[in-house]
């Protein structure tokens, strides 16, 4: 895949980018080794003053830069502005929050002083998806430049544009050269880079292919890795619920994005008391979205980012229902230009349906209905992902058993799943390992070193 700008709505290519050369991409190496060595000294009030310069940057440029991801990826312009609004916030938080995450912790111990310190790895490659293509990375880059890392970002080959914003947006707040890096290179790039000494981790979120590629090249050069992959979350709704709020979110967690999110809900497991509805609210929500021009203040979904993503979509659905399956809404690509594809709702599932076991990243829901609240524990449970979960009830014991139960790295409770700087994010099984954000995100690539004193 070329490094361009691809607008989805219209298939056109708008703009491309040549890679990086070996001797680029070599002086961009250098230039990161030698700003780890001085800027690990700066203080916490310095990069958090540079931090917030950041924020105030973003934000005075918002229209702009959503401007850009949508062009890119395809994202309404609401959303887009929404997204660049909670970077703005989540830099924030971490210019407050990052000392307190890292101060020394003292330990009981039969030394005079005995503690644990945290201090900065060094420069961290950043792998990162076009679907949060600002969020995503800000969600490393925050928590890791404050702990005195070095951030090198290579980003998805289709939002050459918004990777290089970042890449300028730290360096006018006043980070110094070098600190935040974008590299435009390919795909095949990628594990030269993890395997060079100067590197010392990598994160990555992405597919499981790419994410047993780069864990696979990481573990070979020893170096620590962050996995953030793909996700096929529950959406439980158990008769106690407010249905009507319940459908109403059930609709944005499914949608969000264009329906390209890792922690979208995608399985709507539905109690019987209450599935017929919940059925037909819900798809008559779904049905009743508007799809077009995601520049369009009215537009409530755009088109997906990719062909081959669209593509994808489609053949997922079109297996289900050559296998049984019964599609309420949408359920085909929609004609004319762009990467367009329809809220659908499919229902009649069966383990021998793809999608019964694969992620769908796109504004399909899989409708499921379950006899009682173990069923829905079970059948929640019943996938290799484990990234989050969103139920609905109000009775105390079901809220204990599906928080305690549910195999996942997060646990939304009448609410839908979502990413915020207070709270770790990250999941279990194919789902990946390690957090994001946070105390244990910040956390994650620092080295904790035991200090003993007699």
């Amino acid at each position: 895949m070329s490094i361009a700008t691809v607008n989805p709505a219209t298939g056109k290519t708008e703009q491309t980018f040549d890679p990086l050369d070996d001797a680029e991409l070599e002086a961009k190496l250098a230039r990161a080794s030698e700003a780890a060595v001085s800027y690990r000294t700066t203080t916490f009030a310095e990069r958090a003053r540079w931090m917030v310069t950041a924020a105030e940057l973003l934000e005075g440029e918002i229209p702009a830069i959503a401007q850009v991801m949508t062009t890119e990826m395809g994202k309404t312009f609401a959303s887009a502005k929404g997204e660049a609004a909670k970077c703005a916030k989540g830099l924030r938080f971490f210019a407050e929050h990052a000392e307190g995450f890292l101060a020394d912790e003292k330990v009981e111990s039969d030394a005079t002083d005995s503690r644990v310190i945290y201090r900065p790895m060094g420069p961290v490659l950043a792998v990162m998806p076009w679907n949060f293509p600002l969020w995503q990375v800000m969600r490393f880059a925050a928590p890791a430049l404050m702990a005195g890392n070095i951030g090198l970002l290579k980003h998805a080959s289709n939002v050459p544009q918004t990777a290089l914003f970042i890449e300028e947006l730290f360096l006018r707040a006043g980070f110094p050269p070098g600190v935040f890096q974008t590299l435009l290179i390919e795909a095949r790039r990628v594990a030269s880079v993890i395997e060079d000494p100067r590197v010392r981790a990598v994160t990555l979120t992405g597919s499981e292919e790419a994410g047993r590629s780069v864990a696979e090249t990481a573990g070979r050069a020893i170096k620590k890795s962050v996995l953030e992959l793909g996700g096929s979350d529950p959406f439980v709704v158990l008769p106690s619920a407010d249905l009507d709020d319940a459908v109403r979110v059930a609709v944005t967690a499914r949608v969000q994005n264009n329906g390209q999110s890792c922690i979208a809900a995608k399985r709507f497991i539905v109690h019987g008391d209450c599935y017929e509805a919940f059925e037909e609210a819900f798809v008559t929500a779904m049905a009743s979205l508007s799809v077009g021009d995601p520049m369009e203040p009215a537009t409530e979904i755009g088109p997906l980012a990719l062909a081959p993503g669209r593509d994808e979509v489609a053949a997922l659905v079109d297996d289900a229902r050559d296998r049984g399956a019964h599609i309420l809404c949408g359920g085909a690509p929609m004609d004319g230009p762009g990467y367009f594809y329809p809220p659908t709702v499919v229902t009649g599932i069966t383990a021998a349906m793809r999608v019964d076991s694969e992620e769908v990243f796109g504004p399909v829901a899989l409708l499921y209905r379950v006899d009682d609240a173990a069923e829905a524990l079970r059948l929640a449970n019943d996938t290799g992902f484990g990234l989050g979960a969103s139920v609905w009830t109000h009775d105390a014991a079901e809220r204990r058993l599906f928080v305690e139960g549910l195999d996942v790295g997060m646990v939304f409770v009448n609410a839908m799943v979502a990413s915020t700087p207070e709270l770790p994010f990250g999941g279990t099984k194919r789902s990946g390992y390690g957090r994001e954000l946070a105390t244990l995100g910040i956390r994650e690539f620092c080295e904790a070193k035991s200090v003993w004193e007699a």
